[in-house]
């Protein structure tokens, strides 16, 4: 008996041995039993707690009554380097994949309890009708629920809520109270239109001394209807696209990282209504990385082509280029020498989920918003009249 007991006590100590010399040599060849750590969860999780713990900060500070501050330049650069592009070209191809019939409830269900979605406007109020995630988030809604105000020279161009507007002062522009952007950075070089000699980017976008410059920012939540209209008549001459970061654009974020809307990649709709300058920029943001304008084919964004800090251009005033047939999308819409024409209301184009139009346009000095600062609007509302 003893004898077999220290056989088998010599045999556990031969094996605990045998491991540990195993051990041994994978640590000194390199191949440990513990994996390396990777560096990219690694920075995603250590970033994503301090994003968290400076969320949570900062509405300790607004509950206080304390203004919440500015992210350092260390903080935004930390942010813009997360691979949110990447993380948004994935959610566009997951967006994109069939669901099964039967799955099709559960999941809409969902998304519509979480963020409020009224699917009694939608033209197909039938879930299973949408194949696909993308093809639910741009769904289209019935005629009716979507009137035009009369009384209104500008309608509101998408659903959404208001984050700021007003005169552009100094050429600068408040993206949300208190926080502002610079206007050459927005819309970037510009052809001289002004009459006299400017002083300042926004003189050199006036036509006339008796205008003035004015600007909208209406936020879409992922809840929201995600296409936008044309908020009135008007024709583009320019597309602009700035590639650049899919950083959020909620209004918490937009209070933290100053120029945020300069930053993110958008595409820029550029020309002249009735009172001289017009334009509509819709602004990209984390998995919105798809901007999609109905007359122009040739757009593409956050393709691994562009990198960011540039721009690119394309000119809409080559006599008989047709860009945009209607195809089933409402509104008028044609192309000829002095650009391409709007109509009041007309369907522009979609984001893949929802984010951020920028209005700015001349207007005469006695122009009037008739809004109210996070007011919910919708489209074809009125923003404002002479």
């Amino acid at each position: 008996m003893a004898a077999a007991l220290k056989r088998w006590c010599g045999g556990a100590i031969s094996r605990v041995s045998s491991v540990s010399c195993r051990q041994n040599r994978s640590l000194n060849t390199g191949r440990s039993v513990l994996r390396r750590p990777r560096p990219l969860p690694l920075v995603l999780a250590t970033g994503g707690g301090y994003v968290g713990y400076e969320y949570y900060r900062t509405r300790e500070r607004k509950q206080d009554g304390e203004p919440a501050a500015l992210a350092t330049p260390t903080q935004v650069a930390l942010y813009r380097s997360f691979p949110t592009r990447l993380l948004s070209r994935a959610w566009g191809r997951l967006n994109g994949v069939e669901l099964p019939n039967w799955l099709r409830k559960p999941i809409y269900s969902l998304y519509i309890w979480t963020f409020g979605v009224n699917m009694q406007e939608a033209a197909v109020e039938d879930l299973r009708h949408y194949r696909n995630l993308g093809e639910f988030f741009r769904r289209r809604l019935k005629p009716a629920v979507r009137p035009l105000c009369s009384s209104s020279c500008l309608i509101s161009p998408a659903d959404g809520r208001i984050l700021h507007f007003g005169r552009v002062k100094n050429s600068e522009v408040e993206q949300v109270k208190g926080v502002t952007y610079s206007l050459a950075n927005f819309l970037g070089p510009q052809k001289r239109q002004s009459s006299t000699s400017p002083s300042s980017f926004r003189d050199l976008l006036l036509s006339s001394p008796d205008n003035d410059l004015f600007h909208i920012v209406v936020y879409l939540a992922p809840g929201d209807y995600h296409c936008f209209h044309s908020p009135t008549d008007w024709k583009v001459e320019l597309r602009r696209h700035f590639p650049g970061s899919l950083m959020s654009v909620n209004p918490g974020v937009a209070r933290l990282v100053k120029e945020l809307f300069c930053l993110n990649e958008r595409v820029a709709l550029i020309g002249q209504w009735q009172h001289g300058f017009f334009s509509l920029t819709a602004v990209g943001a984390t998995n919105v990385g798809s901007i999609r304008i109905y007359f122009d084919q040739e757009l593409q964004t956050n393709a691994p082509r562009y990198t960011k800090g540039t721009f690119f251009d394309r000119s809409y005033d080559c006599a008989g280029d047709q860009f945009w047939n209607g195809g089933g999308d409402g509104g008028v819409a044609s192309a000829g020498a002095a650009g391409v024409a709007l109509q009041r209301g007309a369907a522009v184009g979609e984001f893949n989920l929802g984010s951020t139009i920028v209005l700015l346009f001349e207007a005469p000095k006695d122009f009037s918003f008739n809004l109210q600062p996070g007011q919910r609007i919708r489209v074809g509302e009125g923003l404002g009249r002479l």
